[in-house]
């Protein structure tokens, strides 16, 4: 068949907007380089109800990022988020890990150690215990807050319409908690306003969605995650909402700031 040339202008024009607008990263330049920050999150129910008081700890040690996530529970339980990254020459994740505990008893953990290529889940009630190895991209492969410090960085060239791939670390609750690397589409979906903690905030929405191969569909849903950052710069985190870990694992929401009444300092034990 013989195309004239406006067909084949058609065409170069459709083919160059697609290397444009969706793009798979060799490594993400820093721009915004993360630093010390410290803060009190609030880990709510999908429509906003208080579930969990949190704690926000990151800083730079032996040139490498630093990451600690903790939410306590009123009923004794605890979750907390581990991570490492590098930001020199680009943004690197090397290490992950997140646990439950009940009165300090470990319930369920999951881990990715970017560095050997492997991936763990242990949870005790199910007697299940998983180790297997991972294909990890290096610069492209990130698992829980690693993937607001990337946005933190992707950020100019979300807003502007282009669609990323990069990859996430997760596991399957159906029939094992075999590890796997899946690739998941970044975008940007607009910026929203939201209340928080009495007064409405903007944030821009970005929007994670994983390419679950067809077959995968049919056994369980894989969610999208969103994650908001704060309007304009500095890009900051104000709220992600996403499954806790599984896939099958309840919607929550983490909030920057909580909504309570505030109280006078005091002096402190």
């Amino acid at each position: 068949m013989k195309m004239n040339m406006s067909s084949k202008a058609v065409i170069a024009s459709v083919l160059v907007s697609v290397v444009l607008f969706t793009t798979a990263l060799l490594a993400i330049e820093i721009t915004e380089p993360a630093g010390a920050e410290h803060g009190y999150p609030g880990l709510c129910d999908i429509n906003g109800k208080k579930l969990a008081d949190g704690e926000f700890r990151q800083w730079v040690e032996d040139e490498r990022l630093h990451v600690v996530i903790t939410y306590k529970f009123p009923d004794g339980r605890v979750w907390e988020e581990n991570a490492h990254f590098r930001q020199q020459p680009e943004l690197i994740q090397e290490q992950w890990s997140w646990k439950e505990l009940r009165d300090g008893k470990p319930q369920r953990e999951f881990a990715a150690d970017f560095l050997a290529g492997t991936a763990s889940a242990h949870i005790s009630k199910d007697n299940k215990d998983v180790t297997d190895k991972i294909d990890i991209v290096p610069g492209q492969t990130f698992a829980g807050f690693g993937f607001t410090i990337a946005l933190g960085n992707l950020r100019p060239r979300l807003v502007k319409g282009e669609i990323i791939d990069l990859k996430a670390v997760g596991f399957s609750p159906i029939p094992t908690l075999k590890p796997q690397v899946v690739t998941v589409k970044v975008s940007h979906a607009g910026l929203n306003r939201m209340k928080m903690s009495g007064r409405y905030l903007r944030g821009d929405n970005f929007l994670i969605h994983p390419e679950v191969p067809i077959f995968a569909k049919l056994f369980i849903k894989v969610p999208d995650t969103h994650i908001w950052l704060t309007a304009g710069r500095p890009p900051g985190f104000l709220r992600w909402e996403g499954s806790i870990v599984l896939p099958n694992d309840e919607m929550i929401r983490v909030d920057l700031v909580s909504d309570h009444v505030g109280g006078p300092a005091e002096p402190a034990r």
